[in-house]
Parts: C-alpha cells; sequence; structure tokens
C-alpha cells in the first residue's frame, strides 16, 4: 500500500451535499487506513487547496459531493497543482453534473432519456404540464442527492416546485416522470456492477430515502431476466462513456412500464455512506468495501 503515498480525502466542502460528503469521506477514509494506507481527511472549506502541496500530498481521493467538488472545479485545480486524484476528469464532471447539458449530449446520440423543457419565472407552467404530461419531476438542473427536487401531480403545484428549485439553481427542468421500476447501474473501471432496484414508500426516492429512511429497499439481484439485465448495463455503460466519465460512478435508469429504460443522470462521485448503492453492488460482485474503495485509489490519476 505503500505505492499510494500519502493520501487527502477531500470530504465536506461547500456545497449543499456537505453532510453527506463529511459521512462519505469518512468511510472512505476509515476503509484506507485499515487497509494500512497512510490516508488524511482534508475539507477544502476550511484550507486552501495549496495545502495539499505544502502537506506533501501524493494523491487525493475525491469524497465531494455537489458543486466545487463534484462538477470540474476541484479536478481543475488537482490537475493544476499536479495531483493524481480519483474519478472523472474536468470536462467530463463537469458535463454530468449539469443534467440539461447531459441530456442535449445523450439525445443528440440518441440515448433514451425522458423528455423534459427548461423552465423560468415567466414560464407558461401549464402550458409546460401540458405538453410534457402529469406527473412530472422539477428539478434544478446542477444539484445531486435530490436536493431541490419535487414530484408535481398537478398543474398549479408547477410553480411553487419551480421556485424550490430556483432557490439553489438559474437552471431549472421540468422532466416527463416515468412510471416503471427505478434501477441504478454502478460503474467500476470499464466494469458495469450489479443493477439495484430502488422501492421507498415516499412520493419519490429523495433526499431521506436515499440517505436516513429505513423503509427504503434495495434489491440485488435485481429481479429482471438476465438477458434485459446485461442490456441495461450496456446502455448505462455506454452512456457514461459518452460524457467522458471514467474511473467509478452511477448511472440513474427508470424502466417504464413496457420495458424500455429511460436514462436520468450520471453521478460521477456517488455517496458511499452505509446507505449508499455502488457499495452495495460492489457487494453483489464480492467487492468488500475496502477493496472497493483501494480499486477507485488506484485509479487516480491527473487529466
Amino acid at each position: 500500500m505503500k505505492q499510494f503515498g500519502k493520501v487527502a480525502v477531500l470530504m465536506g466542502g461547500r456545497s449543499a451535499e456537505r453532510e453527506i460528503s463529511l459521512k462519505s469521506g469518512a468511510m472512505v477514509l476509515a476503509a484506507l487506513k485499515n487497509k494500512g494506507i497512510d490516508a488524511h481527511a482534508f475539507d477544502p472549506r476550511d484550507a486552501g487547496l495549496e495545502q495539499l502541496l505544502a502537506q506533501k500530498f501524493d494523491r487525493a481521493f475525491i469524497a465531494l459531493h455537489g458543486r466545487f467538488g463534484e462538477d470540474g472545479t476541484v479536478q481543475g485545480a488537482l490537475e493544476y497543482l499536479g495531483i493524481p486524484y480519483t474519478g472523472s476528469g474536468v470536462m467530463a464532471s463537469a458535463l454530468a453534473m449539469d443534467k440539461w447539458r447531459t441530456k442535449l449530449l445523450w439525445q443528440a446520440a440518441g440515448v433514451p432519456t425522458p423528455a423534459y423543457e427548461l423552465l423560468a419565472r415567466d414560464s407558461d407552467f401549464p402550458g409546460v404540464a401540458t405538453r410534457i404530461g402529469l406527473p412530472l419531476m422539477v428539478k434544478p438542473a446542477r444539484e445531486g442527492s435530490s436536493i431541490g427536487m419535487t414530484k408535481v401531480t398537478a398543474a398549479p403545484e408547477l410553480q411553487p416546485a419551480y421556485e424550490l428549485a430556483a432557490g439553489y439553481d438559474s437552471v431549472v427542468m421540468a422532466e416527463r416522470f416515468i412510471e416503471g421500476i427505478e434501477l441504478t447501474a454502478a460503474v467500476l473501471g470499464d466494469e458495469p456492477l450489479p443493477l439495484i432496484r430502488l422501492e421507498t414508500p415516499r412520493v419519490f426516492y429523495d433526499y431521506q430515502a436515499k440517505y436516513f429512511a429505513d423503509d427504503t429497499r434495495y434489491i440485488c439481484p435485481c429481479g429482471l431476466p438476465g438477458e434485459q439485465e446485461r442490456r441495461i448495463q450496456a446502455a448505462a455503460l455506454g452512456a457514461f462513456r459518452l460524457l467522458g466519465c471514467s474511473g467509478w460512478g452511477r448511472v440513474d435508469v427508470m424502466l417504464d412500464r413496457g420495458g424500455q429504460p429511460y436514462l436520468l443522470e450520471v453521478n460521477t462521485i456517488p455517496g458511499m455512506t452505509d446507505h449508499s448503492l455502488v457499495p452495495m453492488a460492489a457487494r453483489a460482485r464480492a467487492i468488500a468495501f475496502e477493496d472497493l474503495v483501494v480499486r477507485i485509489l488506484e485509479s487516480a490519476h491527473v487529466g
């Protein structure tokens, strides 16, 4: 393990997902230490990134979620400093964080993704509801962990949902809600891991369901026929690569009642908490959490 040198686990940060990042980072840090790796917590909110050089870190494990960590900003700074880091590069991180531009690229390449419209304060909200159809999801384009999202089931709910989302981002989307099975496809290196099927009694798989609720069901194996699961895994891996993503990540998918998959978004730095999905998928492939963390660290790169 000495090959890794001194490792900074970047956690916390300044995004709306700081709380979850601290939990992810703490678990990653403990796993690295248990493997005998010289790992240390580093919170970019409290110390400038130049301290990574001053403290002679050899590589960085990025456990930051959301803005200033998952959107290409930290990745660019680490490349400037010449410090290898985990996960996707600058461009792929920026694209994947932006759900609108992800959709534009996917649509151009023929990747199935739900219909959507951008919203503004002067939008014709009843018209949007009619064109997309109800129910629909309103979401900030550049937030994660379902922060600022609302499921809209009636047209009068659309403007308040927009106002909530606009509190987090200037770019807000209304997206057709796909009724069916919610799946997630984890990616480790060049390998798609087993699909996980998500079931929650909540209105949708929101922030509480993701990180705190005990009534969320995670089903793996997902119960789909083997050939269908492999097709969805291949589609998710292709969409992941189309954005230029690498190292590890997660692709969220909805399977409609006719069996058609729709890709929603890519998470380039998924959660690594006790409720998180990538570790669950890895366990289904007989990869223990500590080994998963080491494999991610092994993929650290500059540019």
